[in-house]
This record gives structure tokens, C-alpha cells and sequence, in this order.
């Protein structure tokens, strides 16, 4: 506890110091395409690459020993490479959480899984009445890291600033658990949500699906798969700078895919962990842009960060949702990066985008909420 107050106090100490201060340690604009990176967000890279190297050794670990999994000596330095920064991303979680959320009330269950119980986590923000709108919530980490640590800040800023509940689901990992277990997981998981809602103090009715990242992608299909089989449909999506297709290659993957956080490299490596056969040929729900038809889902709400290598593939999707009728409210935060809702306390342009996201939801559901009322009146 010692450790982690003084990591937050330096952390708060260096990112309130004054912009020509800042301008000083984190070196010369950046800018691409027209666009400039956040000076906050750049200096947060820069101390990164001071501190920690190339970055995300434990991944790099496990996709080499992945190899040799046959072998336990190769399985057991596989399984504690990804454990500890399994660990060091909770612990940087936790280091960069917002001040002042406390009066989220929160409460820790077991939902049903694809193949048993997984944990999750209710968010309640103060003065959020009985029947109201709950948004099941899946984080992001390329499908290998993650959890409902990482996920906890984000989630309480959500909730707070939506004023929506938020059921933040701890679905399983790879590469213990490849795909499309994660996926499952997250359909389960909203079934029950819906089917339990009142249990939860929402309305059945208005049970909506978001996540960041790889989280992002398992709302979007979530949301798509219910549509495919006829199922109770989310009242709405919000998609954080989704992951959309594995083993894509050029474009923002190239340009972006060094020097901003996530990588190129970092990405090839999760997708292996991930998908360890490549993307099935006849599932769509691994690449929802093979898919025939978009038609029919809910209202999205879908953000990219002009400096991450899944810009193109998100923005993508965005036009294809619309193209099949899908109403789609599409943003692009051009001098962010990759993960930026984890950045809220370090950068005001991080938490902006990140308010925009909640407003977005609030917006949605409140909606659904008043032509519900409307009608049966």
C-alpha cells in the first residue's frame, strides 16, 4: 500500500507540472497525417521506454515457449511469464486510477460462464434508482491480460459519469484459454444479464454491451450474434478503439505500429496467443467484417485513437455498420492512443474522450428509456 500511494503521488507530481516542463521532458511534437500527439500521452511514453525497455517481455515469453509446450519445464516459465505481467498490469491499473470515485458502491459475483462460474463486478453510482439501464461491460488486453483489477477504474468512471450500472465480466484468458472461449464467455455472460437484470436492480430492457479493445470486440459480436440467432438484442454498443481483425497487416498497423504504446510486434503476439490456428475460415465472429450482414444491431457507439495501429480496421467497421443501416455514432480522438480510457488521471484529453464515451451511453439508453415510456403512456 506504501508503494503504490508513492507511485500514484509521483505520477501526480510529474504529470501536474507545467506544459513548457512537460513540453521539456517528453521531447519534440510528434505529428502524423496531420495529427499531434497528446503531450501527455507522449510524455507517458517516453517515461514507459525509460523504465521498462522494449515493453511486455511476459508476452514475448509465453509466444516463444508457446512453441514448446510439450515440454514442462517450457509450459511452467510460459504460464509465470504471463502471470507476472498479468500482475504488473493490475499493479498499473491501480497506480493510475482516478481520485474521488469511492462513492461508486461495488460488489463482487459469480456469473455463468460458456463452461462454469466467472467472476464480475457490479458497479453502482450514488443516486441510481431501481429498474434502470446496466451495461455489461468486457475489458480489454488482447484477450491474454486483463481482469476485473485492470478493468476497475474505467469501469467506476463510467459509471459515474453515465450514471448506469456497470457489470464488468472476468471472462477467461488465453493462451490457457484460446478461442473462442473469451467470446463465449462474454455471450453467457450477457444472457444471464439479461435474464437476471431485475436481480441486479436494471430493467431487462435496457441491458447494453461495451468494452475497450479486445473487450470492445467481444461486445461488438455479442451484440451481432444475438441478432444472427434471434436473441434478446443489447439496447446498445460502446466499443472503445475495438479490436476487429486479427492478422491484419499495412496501413495504421505499419504506421502506428512502433513507438506508441501498443505494437505492432505486441499485437502478432497476442493474436498467436489468441488464436493459435489463425481466424476459423467459416466463423465470422473472429473477423466481423467477413461477416454477410451487419443489419439489425443495436445502436454503436465506436471510438478510435488517431495514433493506434487498430484505427483503420475500427473506422472500418464504423462505415460498414452504417452501410447495413446500423445507426453508428463514430469518433476519432486524433492525438490519442491505443488504451487511452486507462490514462484518464494523466492526460484531460484521455479523460474527455472517455466522458464522451459515457455521455454517448447515457445517451443511448436514456433514450431507449423515454420511448419505452412514451409508447406505454
Amino acid at each position: 500500500m506504501v508503494r503504490l500511494r508513492l507511485l500514484r503521488w509521483c505520477l501526480r507530481l510529474l504529470f501536474g507540472l507545467p506544459r513548457w516542463t512537460k513540453r521539456l521532458l517528453a521531447g519534440p511534437v510528434i505529428r502524423r497525417e496531420g495529427q499531434v500527439l497528446d503531450l501527455d500521452l507522449h510524455l507517458l511514453g517516453r517515461l514507459t521506454a525509460l523504465t521498462s525497455g522494449r515493453g511486455p517481455d511476459g508476452i514475448k515469453t509465453a509466444v516463444a515457449n508457446g512453441s514448446l509446450s510439450g515440454e514442462r519445464e517450457a509450459e511452467g516459465l510460459r504460464l509465470a511469464a504471463l502471470a507476472e505481467q498479468r500482475r504488473q498490469a493490475d499493479l498499473a491499473a491501480e497506480v493510475a486510477a482516478e481520485p474521488g470515485l469511492d462513492d461508486v458502491r461495488t460488489r463482487d459475483l459469480q456469473v455463468p460462464g460458456a463452461d462454469g462460474p466467472i467472476a464480475a463486478r457490479l458497479y453502482v453510482p450514488p443516486g441510481t434508482r431501481v429498474g434502470s439501464a446496466l451495461v455489461v461491460f468486457f475489458h480489454g488486453g488482447g484477450f491474454v491480460l486483463g481482469s476485473l483489477v485492470t478493468a476497475d477504474p474505467l469501469c467506476r468512471l463510467l459509471a459515474a459519469q453515465s450514471g448506469v450500472r456497470v457489470l464488468s465480466v472476468d471472462y477467461r484468458l488465453a493462451p490457457e484459454f484460446p478461442y473462442p472461449a473469451a467470446l463465449d464467455d462474454a455471450i453467457a455472460s450477457f444472457r444471464w444479464a439479461v435474464q437476471n437484470a431485475t436481480t441486479l436492480g436494471a430493467d431487462p430492457a435496457l441491458v447494453a454491451v461495451g468494452g475497450d479493445s479486445a473487450g470492445a470486440n467481444l461486445a461488438l459480436v455479442v451484440a451481432h450474434q444475438a441478432v444472427v440467432h434471434g436473441e434478446p438484442v443489447p439496447t446498445s454498443v460502446m466499443a472503445m478503439y475495438p479490436v476487429v481483425q486479427p492478422e491484419r497487416a499495412g496501413g495504421s498497423r505499419e504506421t502506428y505500429g512502433t513507438g506508441f504504446g501498443l505494437t505492432a510486434e505486441i499485437i502478432a503476439d497476442l493474436e498467436r496467443l489468441y488464436l493459435p490456428d489463425g481466424v476459423p475460415t467459416d466463423d465470422v465472429r473472429g473477423d466481423l467484417l467477413r461477416a454477410a450482414d451487419l443489419a439489425g444491431m443495436p445502436p454503436v457507439y465506436l471510438s478510435t485513437a488517431g495514433f493506434d495501429p487498430l484505427r483503420d480496421e475500427g473506422e472500418e467497421l464504423a462505415a460498414r455498420l452504417r452501410a447495413d443501416g446500423v445507426p453508428v455514432v463514430a469518433r476519432r480522438f486524433a492525438g490519442l492512443v491505443h488504451g487511452y480510457g486507462s490514462f484518464t488521471a494523466v492526460s484531460a484529453t484521455a479523460r474527455d474522450a472517455t466522458l464522451d464515451a459515457a455521455s454517448a451511453l447515457r445517451a443511448a439508453l436514456s433514450l431507449v428509456a423515454s420511448t419505452r415510456r412514451t409508447s406505454a403512456a
